[in-house]
């Protein structure tokens, strides 16, 4: 069930987020796959959304996991790079809603500032023009290339890989992307399913940074949009920011919206139509 946002617990809980906002002196957006879907990216939750987005993986009976795994490069490279070149280049060309530029400019009202943390590998907050240091990709990213045979640690930019993929067959239809060092081939340098090859340095420093980050705020707001349970990664982050800095929370999810506590805010919307709501309640404060 949506609620609907002219309801007036809704319009409340909107005014509780922006007096939220209002004491905060740094704002940490924590966003999982609903944070795109507003944008018109497809939602992998299920094999029903996911065959919706890719009939032909679901003509051959692939599922999400099968397809997103490194076997699938061994075994299938053309049908894996067919998934993985469609999503790069639908990601390039997707133009980041409306909700992207309002978490921005509360960022920048702030003492601190603003982080990301997102499970999203789209790029989505880079493409709509957050600095490069303030987001942490905790799965990586499908806009960088790795070895398949992990020939060394490198991890360099997907820029001059422009896939041509067949949408009936889900199939690449150009060469795939190749190693630099040894010629092989190339991966999105993401952390998929069964995966012991995942190079995490790049993750790994943009978690450094925002450790680094997290050390000057004292009164942060987390603003969680579109993280369900089902891969928890953004969830407990969230978690432990309220835990370790006292945060408060601001959860944005259609579906599951429950918060922790009565200090915290849990609003039943989609991203966008959250944001937008919140970002009504400050104008109007």
């Amino acid at each position: 069930m949506h609620t609907h946002p002219t309801d007036p617990a809704t319009r409340a809980a909107a005014e509780h987020a922006a007096a939220l906002l209002e004491q905060a002196d740094a704002l940490i957006v924590a966003a999982g796959a609903g944070m795109g879907v507003d944008s018109g990216l497809p939602d992998f939750r299920g094999n029903e959304g996911f065959w919706r987005a890719y009939p032909a993986l679901a003509q051959a009976r692939l599922d999400f996991a099968s397809i997103a795994s490194p076997t699938a490069f061994r075994e299938a490279p053309e049908l894996a790079w067919g998934f993985y070149g469609h999503r790069l280049a639908l990601y390039r060309r997707t133009v980041p809603h409306a909700g992207f530029g309002q978490l921005q400019r509360w960022g920048a009202r702030m003492h601190q500032g603003l982080s990301v943390f997102t499970s999203n590998v789209d790029g989505q907050f880079q493409i709509a023009g957050y600095s490069a240091d303030a987001v942490h990709e905790c799965h990586g990213s499908i806009h960088h290339l790795q070895c398949l045979e992990g020939c060394s640690d490198a991890i360099w930019p997907a820029d001059d890989f422009v896939p041509d993929v067949d949408e009936s067959t889900c199939r690449l239809r150009n060469a795939p992307p190749r190693c630099p060092h040894c010629g092989g081939l190339a991966r999105p340098n993401i952390l998929m399913f069964n995966d012991w090859d995942w190079l995490e340095a790049r993750t790994a420093a943009q978690h450094a940074h925002q450790q680094r980050w997290l050390q000057g705020v004292r009164r942060p707001v987390v603003i969680e949009l579109g993280a369900g349970t089902a891969i928890p990664s953004v969830r407990h982050f969230s978690h432990r920011i309220l835990h370790a800095h006292g945060g408060r929370l601001i959860r944005i999810n259609p579906r599951e919206c429950e918060v922790p506590t009565r200090s915290d805010v849990g609003l039943r919307l989609g991203a966008a139509q959250g944001l937008a709501l919140v970002e009504q309640a400050l104008s109007a404060a």
